[in-house]
């Protein structure tokens, strides 16, 4: 039976892939200091997605014995140590979800870790996100449900604040966990290295974290150019009479083109972002955590909000971003090319 559990519950865009791939890079090195990181971590989202699904009383049907998360309970049931969960679809959850979770991770001393970043840095990287995900909102659309906050209809300001609402996520996990358990580990602000985050989330684990190697592959960011482009291929896909559907376009546009290809751009300036409403709203978060009072590792000035450097879409030439379209589009037939070598090999 595991000793203790730790679950990192995200939030998203706040350094959870960065902290997840050095957990799975290191996760023999982990074993050594009685840490458990479950792999391969597709499994871990797998067995997330299952337990998001089903059960809690309300949902229908139940948890299957023999499915993702029943077996993953299975191993922390296995491991006498301690064992570290990650995945951030985790962090929005309600009430009811999060002490079933818990509940099922009983006996076990369970600690829940919610990483935060300001909301200056983490709007932008949103909009990215829902841009390699087939989205078509315009930055600007974007950025006008966020701010009007319209958490009633299906749009940006539902899916952002359901997501990003840090204080609100603070409290429902310190309600089925308790204060003392629960955890915030702030993102620290721009410049300063990717070992800080790390530092901060190993203290938690309370591992000596001089043998971990922080060499892992990047959650590689798109320029703006490259986003603009992305937007309005998706805007194309989605309007044929056959779309893409979800799986082709992980493969084929996010991972390869996207995350590859248009991701390796060199020179492509990123989007920017300041606004007052932003500044003002980021203190109020301070001041509602604060209230809160859940253990801070790193330090709640870290969520202060700073402009972003960069440009805004309608600083972007239309030969700027056909230069975009035509490195994609290169860089997709080297891709078709290379393949059909190695097939004909």
């Amino acid at each position: 039976m595991a000793e203790r559990v730790v679950v990192h519950v995200g939030l998203m865009k706040s350094g959870t892939s960065f902290i997840q791939q050095v957990l799975h890079h290191n996760r023999r090195a982990l074993r050594s200091h009685g840490v458990l990181f479950p792999s391969p971590w597709r499994r871990q989202v797998q067995a997330v997605r299952d337990v998001i699904a089903h059960g809690d009383g309300e949902q229908q049907p139940p948890l299957a014995e023999d499915g993702p998360w029943r077996s993953l309970m299975a191993d922390i049931d296995a491991w006498p140590g301690t064992v570290v969960l990650s995945m951030e679809f985790l962090g929005p959850r309600g009430p009811g979800k999060a002490r079933q979770i818990l509940a099922d991770l009983a006996p076990a001393r369970v600690e829940v870790v919610i990483s935060v970043r300001d909301l200056a840095r983490t709007i932008p990287a949103m909009w990215q996100e829902q841009v390699q995900n087939q989205g078509t909102r315009t930055w600007a659309d974007y950025l006008t449900g966020v701010r009007d906050e319209d958490r009633t209809s299906r749009g940006p300001g539902r899916s952002f604040w359901f997501r990003q609402d840090a204080p609100r996520i603070t409290r429902v996990w310190q309600d089925a966990a308790g204060r003392e358990n629960v955890a915030l580990v702030t993102v620290p602000p721009p410049g300063a290295p990717p070992s800080v985050l790390w530092e901060r989330f190993a203290s938690v684990l309370g591992i000596d974290s001089t043998d971990i190697d922080l060499e892992v592959p990047s959650n590689p960011s798109l320029g703006l150019a490259a986003l603009l482009v992305l937007r309005q291929l998706n805007e194309r896909l989605a309007a044929r009479e056959k779309p893409l559907d979800p799986g082709q376009y992980e493969r084929v546009v996010k991972q390869l083109l996207a995350k590859r290809g248009l991701a390796n751009r060199a020179g492509d300036t990123r989007l920017g972002y300041r606004a007052d409403w932003v500044a003002a709203r980021g203190d109020q978060d301070i001041e509602r955590l604060r209230l809160l009072g859940p253990r801070v590792v790193g330090d709640l000035e870290d969520l202060r909000c700073t402009p972003v450097e960069g440009r805004e879409p309608d600083e972007v030439e239309a030969d700027q971003q056909l230069e975009a379209a035509l490195d994609g589009l290169e860089f997709l037939v080297d891709q078709l090319t290379q393949r059909r070598a190695a097939r004909q090999r």
